[in-house]
């Protein structure tokens, strides 16, 4: 049932003529579905901006939450709802904020009885169900997009590029390496070998897993961008059991140094460059 002109008018007058109660009556039943899990003041802080947002639409004759007088109030919906996910609140909370206007109005209605009355309330129940639905699926969408950005965050905590020694760096890899990470290690390690001018690179794997066909062909892509920044890659932490599998499954990383761990890694690459370590200055000692 759409909200007409008129019955918009009658919330708004309902609403403005009992604000204090309404607000304090409102802001009660949500403090107990929310458990003190936020403070009162900003609670009805939050209810007074719904309030006031709700008389303006309906003293402007809202229809329904779509409607051009509408925009207000589903800006100030759009707000509680992105904050409430940010705050680690549950879309059902969320929602139950805005469907506990309905308690609120059933009893003021309740003493103000008329030939519309019951008419009036069905109105205002809908526009309050578009309201929560409004509130539900603007609060799944600010939940998605902050998922989406702690992904992102999680990837490049778990890829980071780390300075071994002048002009090495290295890319200790952990966990599975899927498209998507792989595409966040090829970025670091290009840019970092970028900022640092480090000739050579490794990659360590000994904290992958497995080491499939798939895996294989994103290490070596991002060999390759490396080699195409001018910069040679080691692959360390081939266990015994990934080297089983890559020579089963056929795999070729050609001309690319592979070492059974990182300090062997880095050994190779100090011998390339001609730094001379403890180890072989004692040896050359003797």
């Amino acid at each position: 049932m759409a909200l007409s002109a008129e019955q918009g008018g009658r919330l708004a007058h309902l609403l403005s003529q009992h604000a204090d109660r309404s607000i304090d009556r409102w802001t009660e039943i949500v403090t107990g579905s929310l458990r003190g899990r936020l403070s009162r003041a900003e609670l009805a802080r939050q209810v007074q901006e719904l309030h006031r947002a709700l008389v303006e639409a309906g003293q402007q004759g809202v229809s329904d939450l779509a409607a051009e007088h509408g925009g207000e109030l589903r800006a100030v919906l759009s707000e509680l709802s992105t904050n409430r996910a940010r705050q680690g609140f549950s879309a059902t909370e969320t929602a139950i904020s805005v469907f506990a206007l309905k308690d609120v109005l059933l009893e003021l209605m309740e003493q103000e009885r008329g030939d519309d009355t019951l008419r009036d309330f069905v109105a205002f129940s809908a526009l309050i169900d578009q309201m929560g639905l409004f509130t539900f699926e603007t609060f799944v969408r600010a939940r998605e997009s902050l998922i989406a950005d702690q992904a992102e965050q999680l990837l490049e905590l778990s890829t980071p590029v780390v300075k071994l020694w002048e002009g090495v760096v290295a890319v200790p890899l952990v966990g599975t390496l899927d498209s998507a990470r792989a595409q966040v290690v090829m970025e670091r390690l290009l840019q970092t070998l970028v900022d640092t001018s480090s000739p050579y690179a490794i990659i360590d794997i000994t904290g992958v897993p497995a080491v499939d066909t798939q895996v294989a062909q994103h290490i070596l892509k991002t060999v390759v961008a490396a080699r195409l920044m001018g910069a040679d890659c080691i692959i360390s932490g081939i266990r015994p059991q990934i080297a089983q599998t890559i020579v089963a499954l056929g795999i070729e990383f050609g001309d690319i140094a592979t070492k059974a761990s990182l300090a062997d890694a880095l050994r190779h690459v100090l011998r390339l460059t001609g730094v001379e370590t403890t180890a072989r200055r004692a040896r050359r000692e003797a």
